[in-house]
């Protein structure tokens, strides 16, 4: 048995962002692991059928809970209506979110709200309500989805940025706090994946770009990245990288941060 199997097995995991992308591969490869129960959030209700009668296939038992995490307002009630869907909640997925494409000065203030609420504080309160149970349980998992952009800063990305960044320290004092309380905390950054996240990023108009993005079509297959977090998650890694060359950055970034910003000036944000 692999240590993935191992560490999921018998788990209920919840998976936001789940109808596509990182989070539909993450779903979809989970599900073959036996007595793996799944619940798989997204506001697309028929993507997320799709995606759950796959998992069914594989032998998963799967629950489709539909969420829309920009309406922060109900997500502690949602959060408490997942926690009866199986009984408790092992290992949640933070991986819903939305991107941007226009720069800092053009952005109006509703996208940078719109993007932080999504992005941001959708996740802190879903793990403000799960951790009380996680610790009561003696076990919990948690893992968010941020960015190499939350590492460093990004064109076209200024809000995008901000929100990863925010996701980086907040999940880093999470995982400090919760290391006697036997609550993991994993940070995941994906680079340039194959998932369609540049076709629903904001515009400056507050509209969805509607376009593959070049790099990210080139970037990584969204299967092998979710194979990648899985083997990164069950390890209870602290932080995973996961892409292509791009993730040199990052590096280059800790290490040479003066470097690093002579060679962003020359980034294309495509």
């Amino acid at each position: 048995m692999t240590a993935p199997t191992q560490y999921f097995k018998h788990k209920i995991i919840w998976i936001t962002g789940a109808s596509s992308g990182i989070g539909k591969q993450i779903a979809v490869t989970l599900s073959s692991i036996e007595d793996v129960s799944l619940i798989l959030s997204a506001r697309r209700v028929e993507k997320l059928t799709e995606v759950a009668e796959e998992c069914k296939q594989n032998g998963a038992k799967c629950a489709v809970f539909p969420l829309d995490l920009e309406n922060t307002a109900i997500l502690e009630n949602k959060t408490n209506e997942a926690l009866q869907l199986f009984g408790r909640i092992d290992i949640v997925v933070h991986n819903g979110g939305i991107s941007q494409r226009s720069l800092a000065y053009e952005t109006p203030i509703e996208n940078d709200r719109k993007i932080m609420e999504i992005d941001y504080f959708s996740s802190i309160i879903i793990t403000k309500t799960l951790l009380p149970y996680m610790m009561n349980n003696g076990f919990g998992h948690i893992v968010v989805t941020s960015s190499i952009s939350g590492c460093f800063g990004f064109p076209q990305r200024s809000a995008y940025c901000a929100a990863k960044h925010a996701l980086y320290g907040y999940y880093e004092a999470l995982d400090i706090e919760m290391r006697s309380k036997n609550v993991a905390v994993t940070i995941v950054s994906p680079g340039r994946i194959n998932t369609p996240i540049s076709l629903s990023a904001l515009t400056k108009e507050g509209k969805a770009h509607g376009e593959m993005d070049p790099g990210q079509a080139k970037g990584l297959d969204a299967h092998i990245c979710a194979k990648r977090i899985i083997k990164g998650v069950a390890k209870k890694k602290h932080e995973i990288l996961v892409g292509k060359g791009e993730l040199i950055m990052v590096h280059i970034y800790r290490k040479f941060p003066r470097l690093f910003h002579l060679i962003a000036t020359k980034i294309n944000p495509t």
